[in-house]
């Protein structure tokens, strides 16, 4: 996906430059959205997917007639996970494609580099994966699609305590991401409140590369298990350094670990992380949508797609519930009353429109010689 100058056409998708138009078909007047997401850069993996998504739900609801004959028109700009690139993505969509609904950013910097423009627009931004507790401060046209950062960090140490029956707990986290440094927090709020103990904290900056002076603290302190909230090329560099200094222990993380299947090795085996679904689970919407998606792409989806394929299947019943009509204050009004089930679970907002819903975690396994994921247990907090 580096080189995006090529056009081609393949089915309803047109693809031109960094701009991705999903076409719908002829009738009603189409009800056009836009999406910024990472389809290049450090967190590709992310935005890609995501998109496929996306495109996966829009292609299903055309082909069905639309949305009560109105067909779906997708745009989607590539930010490169860069903040700034973000917000020019999104000024683009907003003044020359007129859009009035965004779905996206992916990561929590790049979707909150936009939130404050698009309520003073009233623009309704729809989050699929951003789970920092303030994306949704900006106002009542922000909502997302997964859970927030406090619940995942706390199902990760509650998941450590009870289900992996550790004691003893090590975490190492960018202490320059608010990503990862909200995540441990909460993580050891969780597992401390539930008889844990944090045996080592050890900290590093976004961009390090060497993480042994930290880890050689970490094997002193003989930890039952070490936390590694961060994105998925980063852990794979830290795991490798880990294994390499004999830490044996189970390693625990959070959702910016999808992707490591396609991008680390068998240093991340005993691998745990939390997760917005798991492909392997006999939910019927769940084995539809990964069918479906194998179909189309050739591949199992990643959370990030069925997060993105969630965020339409909302919008589409919003815009159902608003009438069909493509006044955006309705289809927020009508979005903010989301209550129904869907590949990621059973979707309703809170005050702050933050789904509240279950977790669960996935299991890094070897399968056919390959690295994959398993399901390996749903958590709850407070349950």
């Amino acid at each position: 996906m580096k080189n995006l100058k090529k056009a081609f056409v393949c089915g309803a998708l047109t693809v031109c430059a960094a701009s991705f138009a999903c076409a719908a078909p002829k009738g009603k007047k189409a009800v056009r959205f836009g999406g910024v997401a990472p389809l290049s850069g450090a967190v590709a993996v992310y935005g890609v997917e995501c998109k496929n998504g996306i495109d996966l739900a829009v292609a299903e609801i055309n082909s069905a007639g639309g949305i009560d004959g109105q067909p779906l028109e997708f745009i989607c700009e590539d930010d490169e996970g860069d903040p700034a690139k973000s917000v020019n993505a999104y000024k683009k969509l907003v003044t020359k494609d007129r859009v009035r609904i965004v779905i996206g950013s992916l990561t929590s910097g790049c979707t909150m580099a936009i939130t404050k423009q698009a309520q003073a627009q009233k623009v309704l931004q729809i989050a699929p994966a951003a789970t920092a507790i303030a994306i949704t401060d900006a106002g009542n046209y922000i909502f997302r699609t997964c859970f927030i950062d406090p619940f995942q960090g706390k199902v990760g140490g509650k998941f450590a305590y009870d289900n992996l029956k550790t004691k003893r707990a090590a975490v190492l986290y960018d202490i320059g991401n608010d990503y990862s440094a909200g995540l441990t927090e909460n993580f050891i709020e969780e597992y401390t409140s539930l008889g844990g103990t944090i045996a080592a904290k050890e900290s590093y900056s976004t961009g390090d590369k060497d993480f042994n002076a930290q880890l050689t603290k970490i094997k002193a302190a003989n930890p039952d298990v070490v936390y590694l909230p961060d994105y998925y090329g980063t852990v794979a560099l830290i795991a490798k350094q880990l294994r390499a200094q004999g830490i044996d222990t189970p390693i625990v993380g959070a959702d910016g670990w999808d992707g490591l299947t396609e991008n680390a090795g068998d240093e991340v085996l005993n691998g745990y992380y939390s997760n917005h679904y798991a492909e392997d689970s006999d939910s019927p919407a769940v084995q539809k949508f990964v069918k479906s998606f194998r179909a189309k792409y050739g591949k199992a989806p990643n959370s990030f797609a069925a997060l993105g394929y969630d965020s339409v299947y909302m919008l589409k019943d919003a815009i159902l519930k608003a009438g069909t009509s493509t006044d955006v204050a309705k289809i927020r009004d009508a979005f903010e009353k989301t209550d129904g089930n869907y590949v990621t679970g059973h979707i309703m907002f809170d005050s702050k429109r933050n789904p509240v819903k279950s977790a669960v975690m996935i299991k890094l396994v070897k399968k056919d010689g390959r690295l994959a994921s398993a399901y390996a247990a749903t958590v709850d907090i407070g349950k």
